[in-house]
């Protein structure tokens, strides 16, 4: 089906409205703070920024068509962060406390100068993949729901230009205000056509028969998605999640450290409970799809959460799949607008600043907007490069996670150095490089021990080290780069360490002024430090009964979600 006249006439109110917004924040834009850290806003507008920035519509896709390829398990392509996110209610008021514009703040203050930019580079590099695996899924989604009225790459050119005008426009606060609106969208179109895709296989009677195979609705699959697999990629993403440049402003934005904490954790909860009907609609795809095929050929695995909205939508309303298709292009404005806006803010504050710093708070906003531009570009050209989503989601978690090893180390050792940190980062990412190469895993295969090998998989596109068993070589690796550097060399002058943990220790008061990245404000007090190892270089605190109390409750909800998927797995 094509778009309908309500269709469009949806999708033009809709960018107007957008419009509008950009524009009328841009008017509130006085200085680079404004535009890169606005820390205004309250528990609700920080649950759906935090939801918003990391739901959109690529996740949607990777969940669908990697559940269409393998089953129900497909859907720990997003929740290989579940197990981490009863953490965030912990890491959320940490990240708030540096009172940093950006982390490249924060590694400056622990290590020094050449590790905050090592982070900026670094964390440049996350984003350009990140917008570059956004627009490429998002793209997929558009050309399926609109029965390919443009060509994938047609919608990634036109997507680049509409969110470059906005999110250069509005900074930081029109995104959160977007990721407002789409958030709801969002989770309206997570469920909202599952039951008629249900309902057209013969129910999950129907389902389990069409399927035949029972593993293809286990959420455990040892020969491809086991335990070892779900609890390596759990473990790297909790690591990784700091890693990520604009996590600073999902935990950062909000008036204090508790709507940071509220937020960030309700707001990825929200995100896990969309997951399950992406994946149930990728399984439901496997019986309604079966031995059609699409000019010729069998449906794409990227396309089927798209293609299933076109099927669906218009016969449910008119103007629904115009809806569909403006929220879907709302959450990649309102997300890559945050990252964009994220590594802008590295590039400016980390480099540009410290080449000229005596110039106008104008004349920074104008770099900051052009250096968005630029970012952009690259994120571009690497959509173009990438071969499917799968394997941009792949590369996102492998490279967010080696510049973390260095931010954890920091936090919880005082003995981390700047050494340490330069080490961890490069030997994480070198073993990562040598275990991708086709001519290391060849030489490994030909030690003729393949039953010690049992990470090695022969797969159509020729042998690899599996995905997991890669993790576990580069963060042991660069973890242990990392402690062996830093007690060769130098350790951090005291009084450097003393100010980086008297900011985690201090609580933000509301409408506190800090007219520095990671300094305390005037007259503030640094309460006692209590550690589990006192007298001892490990700096790990001892909880507060808020932190614990929703720390549990985290867990909590991780196991109601779990619960749920497997008894509709029983229905």
């Amino acid at each position: 089906m094509k778009l309908h006249i309500a269709d469009y006439v949806v999708l033009a109110f809709y960018f107007v409205g957008l419009a509008t917004i950009g524009i009328y924040q841009s008017r509130k834009i006085k200085n680079s703070d404004d535009f890169f850290m606005p820390r205004k806003f309250g528990k609700i507008f920080m649950m759906m920024f935090s939801f918003g920035a990391g739901t959109h519509s690529d996740q949607a896709v990777v969940v669908a068509s990697k559940s269409f390829t393998n089953g129900l398990s497909g859907i720990w392509y997003q929740w290989n962060y579940m197990f981490a996110t009863p953490f965030y209610w912990l890491i959320a008021p940490i990240m708030r406390r540096f009172r940093a514009i950006t982390t490249a703040d924060v590694f400056e203050l622990r290590f020094d100068r050449s590790v905050a930019m090592l982070f900026s580079a670094w964390g440049i590099m996350i984003m350009v993949v990140t917008i570059g695996l956004m627009l490429k899924g998002s793209s997929a989604v558009l050309a399926a729901s609109t029965g390919g009225l443009a060509s994938a790459n047609v919608m990634i050119g036109i997507m680049t230009v509409l969110f470059i005008i906005y999110g250069v426009a509005g900074g930081l606060s029109a995104a959160i205000i977007t990721d407002f609106i789409q958030g709801v969208l969002i989770i309206i179109f997570s469920f909202i056509f599952l039951p008629s895709i249900i309902i057209a296989v013969g129910g999950f009677e129907g389902l389990r028969k069409g399927l035949g195979d029972p593993h293809l609705l286990s959420m455990v699959v040892p020969a491809d998605i086991g335990i070892f697999y779900i609890v390596v990629i759990s473990l790297n993403g909790l690591v990784g999640i700091v890693g990520q440049p604009h996590i600073m402003s999902t935990c950062s934005a909000g008036k204090t450290e508790m709507e940071g904490r509220f937020g960030f954790m309700t707001g990825s909860f929200l995100k896990r409970l969309c997951t399950i009907p992406w994946s149930l609609t990728g399984v439901a795809a496997i019986v309604y799809f079966a031995g059609r095929s699409f000019d010729g050929r069998p449906i794409d695995p990227d396309k089927v959460f798209g293609t299933v909205a076109n099927e669906f939508l218009p016969k449910l309303l008119s103007g629904m799949l115009g809806v569909f298709v403006a929220s879907v292009v709302a959450s990649m404005l309102s997300s890559c607008s945050a990252f964009m806006i994220s590594s802008s803010a590295l590039f400016t504050e980390c480099f540009y600043k410290r080449l000229r710093p005596k110039e106008n708070k104008g004349h920074y906003i104008t770099v900051a907007r052009i250096a968005s531009v630029g970012i952009v570009g690259a994120g571009v050209v690497f959509a173009f490069w990438l071969p499917g989503v799968i394997k941009g989601v792949e590369i996102f978690w492998v490279i967010s996670s080696m510049i973390a090893i260095a931010f954890w180390l920091g936090l919880f050792w005082r003995r981390a150095t700047a050494a340490g940190a330069w080490a961890s980062t490069l030997v994480s990412f070198g073993i990562w490089l040598l275990t991708s190469q086709k001519f290391f895993i060849t030489f490994l295969a030909n030690l003729h021990t393949s039953d010690y090998l049992k990470f090695i998989v022969d797969k159509p596109t020729g042998m690899e080290i599996s995905l997991p068993w890669q993790m576990v070589f580069y963060l042991v690796g660069g973890t242990l780069a990392g402690i062996i550097a830093s007690l060769i060399t130098r350790p951090v002058a005291k009084e450097k360490l003393d100010t980086f943990y008297a900011l985690i220790i201090t609580p933000i008061k509301e409408g506190e002024q800090v007219r520095t990245p990671c300094t305390l404000p005037v007259g503030a007090v640094v309460p006692e430090r209590r550690k589990f190892f006192p007298n001892t270089n490990l700096e790990i605190p001892v909880p507060s009964c808020t932190s614990v109390i929703g720390f549990l409750a985290g867990w909590v909800i991780v196991a109601a979600l779990i619960l749920v998927v497997y008894l509709i797995t029983k229905i």
